[in-house]
């Protein structure tokens, strides 16, 4: 199966409805990471099939459980899941941070060849990121720790802005760690299309001080 087909039966799996005009672009995405992970290293994913399931796939199931217009994608990596979200829901604003500079310049190029005017990249470190406007939500599937993504990130959300963590297996350990001021609003398992593996999405509020 073509990459476009094997695109366009995840989306319909996932019930999501995008143009072909947005397809395209997750697709000339996946060819830009291929592109730049021979020098940049972005991700040990390879194989194209691969990369379409376990990362384009991966980060449009979450958007069913998001409401926000204004989300940041912390440690965004390679735009994972930030620039799906901005191709997906061009109506949102998605602030990509990464305190990598190699990883910031490819964010750059792709927003800017992708044509993603909903975009900003920024180059910090999280916890000295002091955005002019708080996010609704913040978002991560880098972070391996619960406790401390949201330690490091509560800063960055607005009045009644939500935290979620994309994560594997139920992180029964991690919940139970959380500090007090966190509390876990709900857990949701995701069915990835073409991906046998268990996924997560924990959502987080934070009490004010």
């Amino acid at each position: 199966m073509s990459l476009a087909r094997l695109l366009a039966a995840g989306l319909n799996a996932l019930g999501l409805s995008l143009d072909a005009i947005q397809q395209q672009k997750l697709l000339d995405y996946l060819a830009l990471i291929a592109r730049w992970n021979k020098v940049y290293n972005l991700t040990a994913v390879r194989e194209p099939e691969a990369m379409l399931t376990q990362h384009l796939l991966d980060s449009l199931a979450v958007l069913p459980h998001l409401n926000a217009a204004w989300v940041i994608d912390v440690g965004s990596g390679a735009g994972l899941p930030g620039i799906p979200f901005a191709i997906a829901r061009p109506e949102w604003k998605v602030v990509l941070l990464d305190s990598n500079h190699k990883k910031t310049t490819f964010l750059r190029q792709a927003c800017l060849e992708l044509g993603l005017t909903n975009t900003e990249v920024v180059c910090e470190r999280v916890e000295q990121y002091q955005p002019s406007e708080k996010f609704n939500a913040a978002i991560s599937r880098a972070f391996s720790d619960l406790g401390e993504f949201a330690r490091i990130t509560a800063h960055l959300l607005a009045k009644d802005g939500k935290l979620y963590a994309m994560k594997g297996v139920y992180p029964h350990d991690e919940l139970g760690k959380l500090p007090p001021r966190f509390k876990t609003q709900e857990v949701i398992p995701l069915t990835v299309p073409g991906m046998d593996a268990n996924r997560h999405l924990v959502i987080m509020g934070v009490e004010e001080q």
